[in-house]
């Protein structure tokens, strides 16, 4: 049964093709170390989680990398303001080093309480500057790259398929730049972005800094993801995720400067994209109160698994709205999804008429289509619900069961 996903690229839904028995290449977008992930966070990497599962599923082997931005993500993604891990370590009273470390270490324990699959690699920009300082060496080869007092850039206006992923032009990029955004004043085009940072000017004080053919100074955010990609996977993938914030200014970036490296091999085959959360219907923020972590789930009475069993009733491409009524009724439905499925469990097997196995034949072939349209979750549980509602035999109900929760993670076995 093919599987089809939205292509952010294309803006169509593809069937996903072979791989030719090698394993699938997927790069999943990482977390910037400065903060405690948030429940926002949590829904981004639940799509990643499905289609890795989905895949797997579907008999795929899967090499998973996520990246860990640990240095050279400032406040705006379009390369303005203070670098994120810096704001982070002054919030703290630590130094960068430690915040990272902490970060990380958080991160991932939240990710494993809503049962993420640990990615196969993963691998923190800090460990990588050498490889991003090659791939700049490359730009700078096939003229893509020049440098001014402050930073490397990438010349966008040498890529001709620059904003491809949006079906936007060079000059209605650099019209969408905000004038009081502060630039440097020796950029070519206002939509150039940073490759490598010069340790002057307002970054003089930058605690994390390398040594490199332009100076001392530190990568930009964007560079990181092409080289540890291209270092773990090659120069061409088959799927790369991120947040719907990244298709404006991030993803576009990753693709200009990886096929501008390689002499326009196409980087990825397949973009899919997460749509965000809101919090009673507004954009989480700390000033409004509405910014939650795992912790606070668990701090409220939940199982963060309650709070995996929300996502999963929404299509992760549509907008979602967490409030703590929501996240109550999940509590609720996952208890009696798993006491329903825990008290199956222990039942004898009977003889199957024709009938009911072909009844359960049925009932495989209609998740698979549900998880293979686009990871369709919400369609998904609704067979895995048809299925405990129907009148095959109890331990048949179990192993279908069972056997869809190694897509929907909610650790019914």
């Amino acid at each position: 049964m093919d599987l089809y996903l939205y292509n952010s690229l294309t803006k169509k839904k593809e069937p996903f093709g072979s791989a030719q028995g090698r394993p699938i290449k997927l790069y999943t977008c990482g977390p910037t170390v400065y903060d405690y992930a948030h429940i926002g966070h949590g829904r981004k990497f639940l799509m990643d989680d499905i289609l890795r599962r989905t895949l797997e599923f579907n008999g795929y082997k899967v090499n998973h990398v996520q990246n860990v931005t640990d240095v050279g993500h400032l406040v705006s993604d379009a390369d303005d303001g203070e670098d994120k891990l810096e704001k982070g370590a002054k919030k703290q009273g630590k130094t960068v080093w430690e915040v990272a470390e902490y970060f990380t270490k958080s991160f991932y324990e939240s990710m494993d309480a809503l049962n993420f699959l640990r990615p196969t690699i993963i691998c923190k920009a800090t460990d990588h500057i050498k490889e991003q300082i090659k791939l700049i060496e490359k730009l700078f080869e096939n003229g893509y790259a020049y440098d001014t007092e402050e930073a490397v850039y990438f010349n966008v206006s040498k890529f001709t398929d620059y904003g491809k992923m949006l079906g936007q032009k060079i000059s209605e990029k650099r019209i969408a730049v905000r004038d009081e955004v502060k630039t440097d004043p020796n950029k070519r085009n206002n939509a150039d972005f940073a490759l490598w940072f010069k340790r002057v000017g307002s970054f003089v004080n930058h605690t994390m800094h390398w040594e490199s053919p332009w100076g001392d100074g530190f990568p930009g955010w964007h560079i990181e993801c092409s080289a540890m990609s291209m270092k773990y996977l090659g120069e061409q993938i088959d799927i790369h995720t991120g947040g719907e914030d990244h298709l404006s200014i991030h993803h576009p970036n990753e693709i200009a400067q990886s096929e501008g490296a390689t002499g326009k091999k196409p980087f990825s085959k397949f973009w899919i994209h997460s749509a965000f959360l809101t919090v009673d219907g507004t954009k989480m923020s700390k000033s409004l109160g509405n910014f939650y972590t795992i912790s606070d789930i668990v701090k409220r009475g939940f199982d963060p698994l309650a709070l995996r069993y929300l996502y999963l009733g929404a299509h992760y491409k549509k907008p979602m709205n967490f409030t703590w009524q929501a996240l109550d009724g999940a509590s609720k439905g996952l208890k009696r999804l798993q006491q329903t499925v825990y008290s199956l469990q222990t039942t004898a097997r009977t003889i199957l008429s024709e009938e009911k196995n072909n009844k359960i034949l049925e009932f495989r072939d209609k998740f698979n289509q549900a998880i293979n349209d686009d990871l369709n979750t919400s369609k998904a549980m609704a067979v895995m619900f048809e299925v405990l509602k129907s009148n095959i035999p109890s331990r048949d109900k179990y192993d279908l069961a069972v056997s869809f929760d190694e897509v929907l993670g909610l650790n019914l076995k």
